[in-house]
C-alpha cells in the first residue's frame, strides 16, 4: 500500500481474481528478492487482486516496474476479463 500511495497518490481498490496459465515463483534467498510469475499450463492459476487503473497510472506503473527490469504482459483472468501482469523481463519469451 505504501508503494501505491507513493507512486500513484492513492491506494487502489480491487477485486480478487486469478491469472490463468501462470504459476508463482516465490522470492528466495540467493535468488530474486521479488516474487514473480511465469507462463505455465492452462490448469495453473495465480490468485491475486485485479485493480482498475487509469492510462496515466498504467504508464506510471510501467515506469516503476521497468526500473527493476519487469515488463507488462497481457493475461486472461478467471473472471473472463483481460488484465496485465508485470513479470521479470528475463522470463518472457522473445
Amino acid at each position: 500500500m505504501d508503494v501505491q500511495q507513493a507512486t500513484f497518490g492513492r491506494v487502489f481498490e480491487g477485486a480478487r481474481d486469478e491469472i490463468i496459465g501462470w504459476q508463482l515463483v516465490p522470492a528466495s534467498p540467493g535468488g530474486s528478492p521479488f516474487s514473480n510469475v511465469i507462463r505455465s499450463d492452462a490448469a495453473t492459476r495465480v490468485v491475486g487482486t485485479a485493480f482498475i487503473v487509469t492510462d496515466a497510472e498504467l504508464a506510471a506503473a510501467d515506469e516503476y516496474e521497468n526500473r527493476d527490469d519487469y515488463v507488462r504482459v497481457a493475461v486472461l483472468l478467471a473472471s473472463g476479463s483481460e488484465g496485465w501482469v508485470y513479470v521479470d523481463a528475463r522470463t518472457v519469451d522473445g
